[in-house]
């Protein structure tokens, strides 16, 4: 038996046909949007998947002509080999020594200054965090003499304090302020739990707040740790001996050493990529935590 369909009302067609161009426009949105996201992959991978390359080449296969980006037999003894040219072991004992005693005392000030910004009530206290904040807006650069100037005065020139004690008067005014967007997430009710249970100011911050900010601790963990494993500038200033060097000054001596001769970068890419293995490892370990840790803190205001 034939069936006879009806023809769409006028209003259920004007639906029909905007429900379709709002599936296309959708469509065309996802295709930008993943093209975008593929060019910036492609801008982070291949400079990384250069570097790796190279660090496997010969020396004679540096500047050949044409380009060739993968090297024809892996050179895996470029590692040791530039292992065995300088003190490397003694440098990265110096950078992991400075980073983890940087790291820790960022992450331990910053929460208790943050946690006294969220929670405690005294005389202007508004404004003395409107002003740490502002001293987020100042270069860098400005600084740079009048705390060089001091720790001169320390006599604590060529040594590691200058990298290190610094931490531990809450340095980071950023981590500060995500660290209290978070204490400012939690309801008071659970620290009034606490405070019937006998704990005191000290022991509900260790033993109740802190767990409950883990995220924001490990983003500030990866952040601190990327920024101190990384920072040139300050050894730079500072740290005269060579014996005192963390890698990437050491680095930077390695490439000047050879300023006379032809630059062996099969050897500057093997460091480096053995400078990358930490902060690569530690980013995927924390990778959740961290991404979490930036948008809960972004969205409270």
């Amino acid at each position: 038996m034939a069936t006879v369909s009806t023809p769409a009302s006028p209003k259920t067609a004007l639906r029909m046909r905007s429900a379709g161009g709002m599936r296309m426009r959708r469509t065309v949105n996802d295709v930008i949007t993943y093209i975008l996201l593929v060019l910036g992959a492609l801008l982070v991978l291949i400079p990384l998947l250069w570097m790796i390359a190279t660090s496997l080449k010969t020396e004679s296969e540096l500047f050949l002509l044409p380009l060739r980006l993968f090297p024809e037999v892996p050179q895996w003894h470029n590692y040791i080999d530039v292992w065995r040219i300088q003190p490397f072991t003694q440098f990265f004992m110096n950078t992991i020594f400075i980073t983890v005693l940087a790291m820790g005392g960022e992450i331990l000030t910053c929460a208790l200054v943050a946690y006294g910004f969220a929670r405690f009530r005294f005389p202007g206290r508004d404004i003395l965090f409107i002003t740490m904040l502002g001293t987020m807006m100042l270069p860098g650069v400005v600084t740079l003499i009048p705390t060089f100037l001091i720790w001169r005065g320390f006599e604590r020139i060529d040594t590691f304090t200058p990298l290190t004690v610094g931490a531990l008067f809450a340095w980071g005014p950023a981590y500060i302020f995500l660290l209290r967007q978070f204490f400012l997430t939690i309801p008071r009710e659970i620290e009034e739990s606490a405070t019937i249970d006998g704990a005191n100011t000290l022991q509900t911050f260790f033993y109740v707040m802190l767990p409950l900010v883990k995220p924001a601790l490990l983003t500030i963990a990866v952040l601190s740790f990327t920024g101190n494993w990384n920072n040139f500038q300050a050894p730079l200033i500072y740290i005269n001996t060579p014996q005192k060097y963390p890698v990437i000054l050491a680095l930077y001596s390695f490439s000047e050493s050879l300023s006379k001769e032809a630059p062996k970068w099969h050897y500057m890419m093997a460091m480096t990529v053995i400078m990358s293995l930490p902060i690569v490892a530690l980013y995927f370990a924390a990778q959740r935590y961290f991404i979490e840790g930036l948008t809960v803190g972004a969205v409270k205001g």
